[in-house]
């Protein structure tokens, strides 16, 4: 059986690596010169099954208005006169209950935890390294007001057995000793243990290999036009250098997987969110974060990947353009020199911004689409990195005729026509 998968990612090259396994031919096609180069090039870091939780959620839109009045807050909208952008913020909106980002936020952990144990698999298996390292994920809460909130995590936490930890401030210098010359900036946080770091770019590239050694052609530098149906199903994938055909077809474009689907009559609700990062070289070990601590007040997160600091956070919805806004950088500076003012050269560090494909409610959108050899792995938001394997042997089992390991219909695409005849 031949697949094609379109986009050469983290959530494309996984793909492609477990689709190989399992036996398959397997084609790559992606507009880039090299794997990983967009959304992948310079995220986070994290893989952080624990905190995998939709940004849609209760109190959500009274904190956005905030957010966007605030020089340092996380949040800016551009608007466009693109009815896509204006529908994906009324679904947003609509999922910003609590009872919604409990079933939400249920979903997200499930594949997120699947995910880091289908990564740690493959390390084991084929001995691959990216800067990775093992020592939990750290929420910091400024204020006691967001220690305080977070019973409703604790709960989906606690539902899925993920270990964790409430520490106060003598807690939080424990797992993270730099963070003692600054412990009267904090209240307390939530650890993780079991959550990774890893340099999810390094990580991509170095999987390419593998699995080209496992047969999979990657073709670059190639821009795919459209995908052409006939016969009740995908027919070919036509591209500036001309057409593929295979047997079954994988979306893994990211934010630009509605563009190719829409002339199809396949309306996914994904809109890029665009995310931007700081990347610092450290300077003094004792004073560098030993893993990731995630800033709760500007929503930042700041990640140890071996001598560098990764930086990121910011949301910015309205356009498809990854220019770089100056001021931007302004939370990512601030949250690092707040809480590591002395572990990174901040004259020599770069800025980079990505389009992260976001859907309304949180979860990706995994599994068949309205053709019978059409495959979505697409929607994974700031989470890509953590629910890279996951999402990818869930897509590659369905192709190769398996049981996916974890249930997976609900994050379908179905899950959207289901809503809309249920009372929210």
């Amino acid at each position: 059986m031949k697949v094609l998968v379109m986009g050469a990612g983290v959530i494309g090259v996984t793909t492609s690596y477990y689709l190989a396994k399992a036996g398959l031919e397997v084609t790559v096609i992606d507009r880039q010169p090299g794997p990983g180069r967009e959304t992948s090039f310079a995220n986070a870091g994290e893989v952080s099954p624990g905190y995998a939780s939709p940004w849609a959620g209760p109190g959500v839109p009274a904190k956005a208005v905030r957010w966007m009045l605030d020089q340092y807050g996380p949040l800016v909208v551009r608007p466009q006169a693109d009815p896509a952008m204006w529908r994906w913020l009324v679904q947003m909106l609509r999922n910003c209950t609590a009872a919604r980002y409990a079933v939400n936020k249920a979903r997200m952990v499930g594949i997120a935890e699947y995910s880091r144990d289908c990564l740690r698999a493959l390390r084991a298996d084929i001995g691959i390294s990216y800067d990775e390292r093992s020592q939990g994920t750290l929420q910091l809460f400024r204020k006691q007001s967001q220690l305080d909130g977070i019973g409703g995590d604790v709960e989906v936490l606690r539902q899925y057995n993920v270990p964790f930890e409430v520490l106060d401030r003598d807690g939080c210098v424990r797992a993270e000793p730099g963070l003692a010359a600054v412990r009267g900036s904090f209240v307390g946080g939530l650890r993780l243990p079991d959550d990774e770091t890893g340099d999810c770019q390094m990580f991509t590239e170095r999987l390419e290999k593998v699995a080209a050694g496992l047969g999979v052609r990657f073709v670059y530098d190639t821009t795919i036009k459209a995908i052409d149906v006939a016969g009740g199903g995908v027919a070919q994938i036509t591209t500036d250098k001309g057409v593929f055909s295979a047997d079954k077809y994988v979306m893994a474009l990211g934010s630009f997987s509605p563009l190719l689907l829409r002339p199809l009559g396949i309306d996914i609700p994904v809109y890029p969110v665009k995310g931007y990062s700081i990347t610092v070289p450290i300077v003094d070990e004792a004073s560098a974060p030993q893993s990731t601590v995630m800033d709760e007040t500007y929503k930042v997160a700041i990640t140890r990947l071996g001598d560098r600091i990764r930086v990121g956070g910011t949301a910015e919805v309205g356009s498809y353009k990854v220019k770089l806004v100056p001021d931007r950088r302004a939370p990512l500076d601030r949250s690092l020199t707040d809480l590591f003012p002395k572990g990174g050269d901040m004259s020599l560090s770069t800025f980079w911004s990505g389009l992260r494909p976001m859907t309304p409610d949180g979860p990706p959108i995994i599994g068949p689409a309205r053709f019978d050899n059409l495959y979505l792995n697409t929607g994974h938001g700031t989470l890509g990195w953590t629910m890279a394997c996951g999402a990818a042997r869930v897509v590659s089992d369905q192709i190769a005729g398996l049981r996916p390991e974890v249930v997976a219909d609900e994050l379908s695409i179905r899950r959207y026509q289901e809503s809309m005849s249920r009372p929210q």
